[in-house]
Formats: structure tokens, sequence, C-alpha cells
């Protein structure tokens, strides 16, 4: 909604800029065919360039608190949409209600034109198909239609008039008619509109006046019959007709000078004023972090327990696994926005895990049954737990916990459940070995490098741990792991280029329960959305 509101006021903005510049520039200038042009492609610039913007990259070093909060923001964006959605909706609606009324507007001005031109006797001559009517309305033309009462003027009048309709058939004056009365439709509460409408209007009469004037003998008597016709009041809409309430200014504009070829800068005016536009509002700054060195101290695992929790779950399975992680780890379980399907099944719900001052929060609504999750608590041996939540349509991925033994001379490589940094005990250099486990989707290399103390440990996604002292370790980190829909996004992915109405849901993992589920290319945090599509 943010977005749409950003872009009309850009939209606006750059009508009022080309509305200005055409008022205290070039309305007085006879450049009228110039002036057409200028006109219209005001309106197109107006529409397109909003939606052109050109990203520019600088990158910054990493902060320790960068990727939580924006990870916090993420979390918050359903709180704050929430907040502000009645406010939002209370002006869709008046803008759409308005948008309703002008549109019924337009149908009625179609009706009232087809009922005037149906039926009618038509005579075609060349290009043009001429109606003479007997009700007493202002002659107009409409594409190749031209529409008069020739008993309410003589010859010489009906002349001027027909000449004055063949320049606004002839150069298909009616299609800017009809462009303007979208625009004023689309844009109904901008009141620059109202005056760029008037202005292409305007701008037509002197086009057809001029033109039309060049083919007739006595100027002057076209001039009398511009003054006769102000007693016909009665027009039909969404027509070029040849009364207009400006006969004032287009008598002046006839007997004018031609303007000075000179004078035509004044259309290029407007360039730096659209370049300062593009320079300041569509130009996209993103920030990226420089990846950079972190120490991880390792942990040892006891156990990991995993809670599942599927469509299917009834009320009472939601209850035991919440008495159960109270009375086994003191971890508190919420929820809140349960919603069933026919079929009792979960479509909507959102839990929130609570461990001390960590709190870990899964929000799946829609119309479809939810995706299968778990509530993974992971106890250390020195008795600290850490609780998160996992999808479970995934296996939990497994860590290796490293063992060297200084009396066998040999690496062994155990296989435990976990969902922590790869844990590492080096007491002395030995050898190397390599072991895949085959339930396992990451392999792990170690290599003890005699010469300087340094053991590194290399997995199959890629990443690279070097351990120097057997109690530290050193990872090169980056961006957290961007996962849209299970698809795992490049590292120059940007998360904002996603809209926020598109997102059904997000999950943020981070340390332990990061690198549980997707291994050390995780080790800098993950985050999971689902969009609506």
């Amino acid at each position: 909604m943010e977005a749409l509101f950003i872009y009309i006021v850009k939209s606006s903005s750059l009508m009022l800029m080309f509305y200005c510049a055409y008022y205290f520039l070039l309305r007085k200038e006879t450049f009228f065919n110039s002036n057409r042009w200028f006109l219209l492609s005001g309106l197109i610039v107006s529409v397109i360039l909003p939606l052109l913007t050109y990203t520019k990259v600088i990158w910054i070093n990493a902060s320790p608190d960068l990727n939580t909060n924006f990870q916090n923001s993420l979390l918050n964006k359903s709180h704050q949409e929430s907040a502000d959605w009645n406010w939002n909706y209370i002006i869709l609606g008046l803008y759409g209600l308005g948008l309703l009324i002008f549109i019924i507007k337009l149908a009625i001005d179609f009706y009232s034109l087809n009922s005037i031109i149906k039926g009618k006797k038509i005579k075609q001559q060349a290009d043009f198909k001429f109606i003479d009517i007997n009700e007493n309305i202002a002659p107009f033309s409409y594409f190749e239609y031209i529409v008069y009462n020739s008993s309410l003027y003589t010859a010489s009048e009906l002349e001027s008039i027909l000449e004055h309709e063949k320049v606004h058939s002839d150069q298909n004056h009616t299609l800017d008619v009809l462009i303007s009365r979208i625009f004023s439709i689309i844009f109904w509460f901008n009141p620059i509109v109202w005056f760029y409408k008037k202005a292409i209007s305007q701008n037509l009469e002197f086009i057809a006046d001029s033109e039309a004037s060049k083919k007739l003998s006595d100027k002057k008597a076209y001039q009398y019959t511009l003054l006769k016709i102000t007693t016909h009041e009665n027009c039909v809409a969404i027509t070029n007709h040849f009364y207009q309430s400006l006969i004032k200014k287009r008598i002046v504009m006839l007997n004018k000078n031609q303007s000075k070829k000179r004078n035509s800068w004044k259309y290029y005016a407007v360039i730096p004023a659209l370049a300062a536009f593009v320079l300041l509002f569509q130009i996209e700054v993103v920030a990226k972090e420089r990846q950079q060195n972190v120490k991880v101290v390792s942990k040892e695992i006891e156990s990991v327990d995993v809670y599942k929790i599927w469509k299917s779950s009834s009320d009472s399975d939601l209850k035991e696994i919440k008495e159960k992680l109270k009375s086994i780890h003191n971890i508190d379980l919420k929820y809140s926005d349960i919603k069933r399907n026919a079929e009792n099944e979960l479509t909507s719900i959102k839990v929130d895990v609570i461990n001390g001052k960590d709190k870990s929060q899964s929000i799946q609504t829609g119309d479809k049954t939810i995706k299968g999750f778990g509530i993974v608590v992971i106890t250390n041996k020195d008795g600290k737990k850490k609780a998160g939540i996992q999808t479970t349509d995934e296996k939990i991925a497994v860590s290796k916990k490293l063992t060297i033994n200084d009396k066998t001379n040999t690496t062994e490589i155990k296989n435990v459940n976990t969902n922590t940094d790869t844990n590492v005990n080096v007491n002395s250099t030995t050898s190397t070995k390599t072991n895949s486990d085959t339930n396992s989707n990451t392999s792990t290399t170690v290599i003890i490098n005699k010469d300087n103390n340094t053991k590194v440990i290399t997995s199959d996604e890629g990443s690279t741990v070097a351990v120097s002292n057997g109690t530290k370790t050193k990872v090169k980190i980056g961006f957290p792991l961007v996962i849209v829909n299970g698809e795992q996004m490049p590292s120059s992915f940007d998360m904002h280029s996603i809209p926020n109405e598109n997102i059904e849901s997000v999950n943020i993992w981070k340390g332990d329960n990061a690198t549980a589920k997707y291994g050390s290319k995780a080790a800098n945090g993950a985050i999971e959305i689902e969009t609506k599509n």
C-alpha cells in the first residue's frame, strides 16, 4: 500500500512540473503542435518514470547487530502492517468510490454520444462522416464523425465550422481528449490533472483555429463565427466541440504573430528538472556487508529433542506438546490465531517459543493448510538449553562431532543429531581422515597441518573452518542464508525486492538452529520466506 501511495505522489509531482512548464513558458507561444506533444509526453512520463529505478550498491563493514536488526525488522513487518491497515483501507475505499463515480460518468457520456449518432443519416466525404442533426447542440467531431445542425448557420458560417472540425478529425484530436479524460479519472483527487486536461483541450482548439483559418479566405468572418457559436452552450462531452468558453483567448491567439524559433529553448527547460527528479527519488541505495572473520566458540551437545506439529494436529496434541516442553525443559509455548478448515486441518497458527530471554516465533496464515514444523530443543552438556522452530518437511541436518585421539593416532568422526556449530576437540597433531555418513547430507574432511599446527575442516558445502588452538574457531561469514519458497537464493539476492503484501510467513534461524537445519552455509543465520504465490 505504501508503494502505491509513493507512486501516486511521484506521478502527480511530475504532472505538476510539466503543467507549470507549459503554463509559465509555453502557453503564450504559437508552437501549438509542439505544445500538443509536450503535454501528451508529460502524461506518459508521469506514469512511466516513477516505475524506473537505478540501484546503487555501497559496501559497509559488518556490524555485529546488523543482521539481528534486519531480522527483527522483518518480524515486525506484520505488526506494523496490522496497525496501519485500517487507514490504508479507508483511503483506498475513498479512492475507489471516486474512481467508480467518474467511470460511471464516462459511461453516461458515451451513451449520450451514441444516442446522438445512432440512427442518423451519414454523408461520407473523403475520410469524414458528416451527420446533420436537428438538435440544438454545438458542432463537434468524434474521430471521423463530424456532427452539426446546418439550420442554425449561414453557408459561410457552416464552412468555417466544418473546416475547424475537419482539423480535429484529421489530426485525431479525439485521442488526446480521451487520454486526458482517462488521466482525470485515475487521478481524480489531484487538482492539477483537471487544469492539465483543460490545457490540452485549449491547445487543441488553438491548433484547429490556426489550421482552419489558413484554408479560409475571410479570417474575420471566421472570428465572427466563433462569437456566434458562444450562444450554443449545449455541448457533448468526450468530443472536440466547436464551442469553447475560451473564445477570447482563441481570437487573441488567431491574431498573434508567430513565435520566434529561438523560443523553442523553453521545451528543454524541463530536462534539468527531470534529471533532478531521477537523482533525488529514483536512485535506490542498497548497503551490503563486506565479509569479515569472527570467532565462534564451539559447544558440545547432550541431546536434541523435536516436537512435531502437523496440519492434522488436534487441540489435545498441541496441549500435550506445550505441557511436555514446560515440564521437561521449562520452556513456555504459546499458541494463537488458530484456524481450521472443514476437515479440521490447521490453516493458521502462530507459535511463540519462550526460553528465558530468548524467543522464537512462527506465523503461518492463508487459505491452504499449514506446513508441518517442529519445536527443536537442544540441551548442551552444561545443561543450557536452546529452543527454536524448524520445518519438518526437510530432514534435520547432522553436524559432526570430531575427536582426535592422541593415543591411537587416528581421527574419529562421529555423527550427532544436533543443530549447532561443528564442535572440534584437538589434543595433538596426528593424521588425516575423511568420513561421510550415508544418512547425512554433509561430509567432513579433517586436515592436520604439522608445519604450523593448524587444522582445517572442510565441509561439502564449500565452507572452511580454520582451527588454531582446539578451542576457538574462525569462520568467514557474510550475509544470512535466504530461502524463498524452499529454494536457496544467491548471496546477491535482495530480500527487499519481495513486496510486503506478497509475504505469507517469515522464519528466522540464528546460530545453532540455523546450522542444524542448513549446515555451515548458514553460519551467519538463515531467513525462510514463504510467499503467497
